[in-house]
């Protein structure tokens, strides 16, 4: 089946924003690499930028690739006049080689494209939490009629999501409806409009500990690793359901899927998985408690609209001298 093709489906919205204490980048020709897509130059080039192949006086690059990160490293060094990157990926763990050698201080200003998925990626995550919690998987993978009407409803209840992004500010507006009391769990101190609670990382078991949905959402870091993993998962309710749309690191699948088979976790939802792709011999396909949707939350034709339209907010701050949206902390690597 052939999906529609439809700009401006979804918006390009703003994701947390990080304090990067740096002059703005110097204005200039931008190259589009390293690929030229005509959809990202037609981007550059409708809000007045100037695209050029890569040179002395390149100061922009749209980097495209995150399978070819290294490439950007010696691209970097060859064109040190290059003083803003925009990824394309709202993660950017796939850059952390180059983010870990660089020196933070002179590097070029980094943006990524958090927030530009938000809506289509927090969409996906409400409708893998109420197919579990109404246990559309297992009932589908039955293919009978049941003799017991179960399942579980979504309102009223105990939300906690991991992450402070973009994502889970439209999770928490989608979920309005269904009048739940919402914790947000972060790695700084700090309100996030629309939660319940806010609560830092060395809290999460207490968050944990009466949640009815954990959803993860935040950034894959060293410290993110499996920061849902057995201790966490023991924290929860027998009836707790887990769905992961950031990064499959963030959860220790193994620890899941032993809870499943316990019967102390109701369901797993994962659009993302470790490793990816989820190896097809994998014990998480037959878990009937377990939906794997295959990282599409966020589909390339939905990503590229959106894409296009954070390139053109970001070179109209680039030639301005604006303030630019999405940057990266290159030191702590989201």
């Amino acid at each position: 089946m052939i999906s529609p093709d439809r700009p401006g489906q979804h918006r390009d919205l703003p994701g947390s924003e990080v304090v990067v204490d740096r002059a703005a980048p110097m204005s200039g020709p931008i190259a589009v690499e390293p690929m030229q897509t005509e959809l990202f130059v037609d981007a550059v080039r409708a809000v007045g930028g100037t695209v050029e192949p890569l040179g002395p006086t390149t100061r922009g690059l749209i980097w495209l690739s995150e399978k070819r990160a290294s490439e950007l490293a010696t691209v970097l060094a060859e064109n040190p006049a290059i003083g803003w990157v925009q990824l394309p990926w709202a993660g950017v763990d796939g850059f952390a080689d180059l983010f870990s050698a660089i020196d933070h201080d002179t590097a070029p200003v980094f943006t990524s494209a958090k927030g530009s998925y938000a809506e289509p990626v927090a969409e996906h995550a409400l409708m893998l939490a109420l197919s579990l919690a109404r246990e559309i998987p297992r009932k589908a993978r039955d293919a009978v009629w049941q003799v017991e009407r179960t399942g579980l409803s979504m309102y009223g209840n105990n939300i906690v999501i991991v992450g402070a992004g973009g994502i889970t500010t439209e999770l928490i507006r989608l979920l309005q409806p269904f009048r739940p009391v919402i914790t947000v769990v972060r790695r700084r101190p700090g309100n996030v409009p629309g939660a319940h609670l806010t609560m830092t990382s060395d809290r999460i078991a207490e968050a944990l500990s009466t949640a009815d949905v954990v959803i993860l959402a935040a950034a894959a870091t060293a410290e993110t690793r499996h920061i849902i993993g057995a201790d966490e998962i023991a924290a929860m309710p027998d009836h707790a359901i887990i769905v992961n749309i950031a990064r499959g690191s963030l959860l220790d699948a193994d620890a899941a899927r032993a809870a499943l088979r316990a019967g102390t976790l109701w369901g797993v939802g994962l659009d993302v998985t470790d490793p990816e792709p989820l190896p097809a011999d994998h014990p998480l396909w037959n878990e009937p408690n377990c939906v794997i949707t295959s990282h599409s939350a966020d589909t390339p034709l939905m990503t590229k609209h959106l894409l296009a339209e954070r390139i053109k907010t970001n070179v109209t701050a680039f030639l301005a001298g604006g303030d630019l949206v999405g940057l990266v902390d290159t030191r702590d690597g989201y």
